[in-house]
């Protein structure tokens, strides 16, 4: 956006020299137009050679602007020069911007669709520099604002988490598996999953950012790979014990294979139910489709490949690696944790009932909770600088806005958490995104939060300092958003704001009302900022009513008297003067201080139509066929779908939007009465969350129905399905208790862990499920089968469970940028494998004991021997 006045040849006629002359403004305009060209006139041969005709006529001074003829006079040419003044001078300026309280030139960098923000900004900023280098002395070109600088720190706060959440995973591994080698092995599943997603991501042209990388957690990417270690190495060890020495190479690939197959089974149908939660998030459209579609993809893309690898690797590492004595010992924390899991799991599969009654009642009471959350669509991402809309009264001219500007940013480049200010004014060159003169957007780039005088300030308070500073000057109505967020919410919604409340009509007066009322309600409601109403009125007009009787009378035309009009005021363009690659156009119109002065306005010369060609033109004063009023009209006209719309707009402040909308949404019904033939339209991010929300309370329960049916295709029983089934309520219970201790809003962000949640809830208790009815078809009594098969899988469920939770625990406590769309997925998740964990080490043995094992059924004589141990008492 060019803020200095750009320059063009201005011919300026003097009224009073035309009427001496007898001319018109359309007369000279046409002289300029008509010696101002150059023709070719195709070739001629002389002497062997095609000589190509050329008539040149270009005017390339003001000395060749101002010999142009305009008519003759007794044989005596009337040029330019005689009748106007002939200079360099400014066109008339629709934009302008600033830095720190001066004007700059402005210009904004368009990345195509489909282009890379990060690489495509760097790339500018990298051009920038190159040009700056071959600037004049004293003038130089800057970045001031670049998006990779927030791509790169919400990449490095993503890493940071994954490294973490990887080093914490590897540690759980190798303290719980109880031997090295194959805890090492389970790890090498991490780098050899991550790099083949990497390449599927590539494949597939998924960015790597801060959402598709956002929900990949490493426990959940090792939970297959730990089920079977853990299998294997327990029944390489009791083969070992069996035989009384070490294991050849072929004992040790046909255990391990035994041991794979015992698990494809819960594997398999698990890590399946896993990805398929996932599916929800690939039904979105829109911009939630956009946000959460690479993140889906990535995880599953992630999730598939870890299943290939923990069937196909880890088996095979496992049976070549772990040589000579195998040592499955269970270590001194593991052995702690059962002895205190015993007893707990021996009363719940005494007096089930009780256990199921308090999970019943835990999750009603989380339902309860879940109602008095509050809702959002995704928690806002710190950009840390800051944007700060600033309007005026509509009628506010360029000039008095750019210095009223001014002197805000010198008020605002004063504080010492600013590094600096820069500023645009109305409308640019390039239209790609119109302001009115009396609108600015002042970018506010804030220093690093170390370097503040109190670094434990918080962005809120910087944003009150800032509105307190500004608010020293009156005449300026303030709103605050972040770069991209503003432009985010502005491209979804039409406004900048959080929430925006659309009153559709026909009376622009009424609809006026309507939304004033209607900000009065929301202005009284706690969390509601800086509300505001679209200003549509207060914008005054010049108007210059033509006298069509007398235009008539005078055999003059309504397009006549409009074109000198559009000529003197406006200006008309009357061709181009080039110097070298550059051209500027010649501009005809009064000078500025003629046009700004409504006398000189009214005393126009109108030429009348001549009677005798060669005389001169007769002219009459504007005044006679027109008069000059002064009224205020619409400032802005929007429409939306063919309707017209006024916008009663707020910020989100303190609370979430959720909660905010559904409150506004009542008192405005109850308080504001609708006009006939208005209706009303809640807009912003809420919007986008409404829209999100009611594609998950159809899909989710479809995928739920499709999980119970997969949970009866592995274990072939209704009822045993729906018993694993119940692990996902009581993981949820746990992801909303979660969320309400940190007091967080629900977004989709925790919706995302909830899917995630539910997916390795079920896996766990399918893994427990499925080797109680091994016991049991083994002919082990039925409650001891359950407490044995209980005490077998607790292992490998909870370090499923841990591994999950303390892959997401980074995520959880990260305070870095992105960090805050992070947390509620990490929250949800850690929060809810609590209680997932619970549900299968605890209360799902109390279920099968309760509604599976109605009797005490005698063990049969002829039964196998069971190969599984209880090993409690080791």
């Amino acid at each position: 956006m060019p803020s200095a006045d750009l320059s063009s040849f201005q011919v300026q006629p003097d009224p009073a020299r035309l009427v001496a002359y007898g001319l018109s403004f359309k007369q000279v305009v046409g002289a300029i137009e008509a010696n101002n060209t150059t023709r070719g006139a195709n070739y001629i041969e002389q002497n062997g050679e095609g000589l190509v005709v050329r008539a040149a006529g270009r005017v390339e001074t003001l000395e060749d602007i101002e010999q142009i003829v305009v008519t003759t006079r007794g044989g005596v040419p009337v040029r330019i020069r005689d009748l106007a003044d002939v200079s360099i001078g400014k066109e008339l300026r629709t934009g302008s911007a600033s830095v720190d309280g001066r004007e700059v030139v402005l210009g904004t960098a368009l990345m195509l669709i489909g282009g890379n923000s990060r690489t495509v900004a760097a790339a500018a900023d990298a051009k920038i520099k190159d040009i700056s280098k071959t600037l004049p002395p004293g003038i130089y070109a800057r970045t001031v604002l670049n998006r990779t600088q927030l791509v790169d720190a919400t990449i490095h706060t993503v890493a940071k988490n994954l490294a973490e959440g990887a080093l914490l995973v590897v540690a759980v591994l190798f303290l719980l598996l109880g031997n090295f080698r194959a805890a090492l092995v389970t790890a090498c599943v991490i780098p050899t999953t991550m790099l083949i997603t990497a390449t599927g991501m590539l494949e597939g042209h998924i960015s790597a950012n801060l959402m598709s990388l956002g929900a990949l957690d490493f426990g959940l990417i090792v939970d297959g790979a730990v089920i079977i270690a853990e299998n294997s190495l327990r029944h390489l060890a009791e083969r070992q014990r069996e035989l009384g020495r070490t294991l050849s190479l072929d004992e040790r690939l046909h255990t391990v294979k035994v041991s794979t197959s015992e698990m494809i089974r819960p594997t398999v149908y698990g890590q399946i139910i896993i990805i398929l939660v996932y599916t929800p998030l690939l039904t979105f459209t829109g911009v939630e489709g956009k946000t959460f579609e690479p993140m889906a993809l990535t995880v599953m893309i992630a999730l598939g490949l870890a299943f290939v690898v923990s069937l196909t690797f880890v088996p095979a590492a496992v049976a070549i690696s772990l040589s000579g004595a195998v040592d499955e010992r269970e270590n001194m924390l593991v052995r702690t944790m059962k002895r205190w899991y015993a007893p707990l799991l021996s009363g719940a599969i005494a007096r089930p009932l009780p256990v199921v009654a308090a999970a019943t009642l835990l999750f009603v009471g989380a339902v309860f909770v879940f109602m008095r959350l509050g809702q959002e669509f995704t928690p806002t991402l710190d950009e840390k600088n800051i944007v700060m809309e600033v309007k005026r009264v509509p009628s506010t001219a360029l000039a008095q806005s750019q210095a009223m500007q001014l002197l805000i940013e010198r008020q605002i480049s004063g504080l010492p958490e600013v590094a600096f200010v820069f500023s645009r004014t109305g409308t640019p060159d390039l239209a790609a995104d119109p302001m009115p003169p009396n609108a600015s957007d002042t970018y506010i780039i804030v220093k690093p939060q170390d370097e503040w005088p109190d670094p434990s300030m918080t962005k809120d308070d910087l944003i009150k300092k800032i509105e307190a500073e500004s608010g020293k000057l009156p005449g300026n109505k303030l709103g605050f958003s972040q770069p991209i967020e503003m432009r985010f919410n502005e491209l979804i919604a039409g406004v900048r704001e959080d929430l925006a409340v659309k009153v559709f009509g026909d009376d622009f007066v009424q609809m006026q009302q309507t939304a004033g009322q209607i900000a009065d309600v929301i202005r009284k409601i706690d969390g509601a900022g800086n509300v505001k109403v679209e200003e549509t009125s207060g914008l005054p007009f010049l108007e210059i009513k033509i006298d069509k009787a007398e235009i008539a009378r005078r055999g003059l035309s309504l397009a006549a008297v409009q074109d000198l009009m559009q000529t003197a005021i406006g200006g008309t363009d009357a061709g181009l003067v080039f110097e070298g690659d550059r051209r500027f156009k010649i501009v005809v119109r009064l000078a500025d201080a003629q046009r700004n002065d409504i006398p000189t306005l009214e005393e126009l010369p109108v030429p009348l139509p001549r009677v005798n060609p060669d005389a001169a033109a007769a002219s009459i004063p504007l005044r006679t066929i027109a008069t000059f009023e002064q009224t205020t009209g619409y400032n802005q006209i929007s429409r939306e779908n063919g309707k017209r719309r006024v916008v009663a707009t707020a910020e989100v402040r303190g609370r979430d939007i959720g909660s905010l909308v559904a409150e506004a949404q009542t008192k405005v019904t109850e308080q504001v009465k609708l006009p006939p033939g208005s209706y009303l339209a809640w807009g912003g991010q809420f919007e986008n969350f409404a829209v999100a929300r009611q594609r998950l309370v159809f899909v989710v329960p479809a995928v739920f129905a499709l999980i119970y049916l997969l949970l009866l295709g592995a274990l072939g029983s209704a009822r045993d399905a729906l018993l694993v089934f119940s692990a996902v309520p009581l993981a949820l219970t746990g992801g909303i208790a979660a969320l309400w201790l940190r007091g967080m809003p629900f977004s989709i962000s925790a919706a995302v862990g909830f899917i995630a949640l539910s997916g390795v809830a079920v896996l766990n208790g399918l893994v427990m499920l499925t080797q109680i009815r091994k016991l049991i078809s083994e002919g082990m009594d039925p409650r001891q089968a359950i407490s044995d098969g209980a005490l077998t899988r607790f292992r490998p469920v909870a370090m499923t469970a841990l591994v999950a939770s303390l892959g997401f625990v980074p995520m959880a406590l990260a305070t870095g940028t992105g960090a805050e769309v992070q947390k509620p997925l990490a929250t949800v998740v850690i929060g809810g494998l609590l209680t997932a964990t619970l549900l299968t080490l605890v209360v799902l043995p109390a279920l099968y004991a309760r509604f599976a094992v109605p009797h005490r059924p005698t063990r049969r004589s002829d039964a196998p021997p069971a190969l599984v141990h209880d090993r409690a008492a080791e």
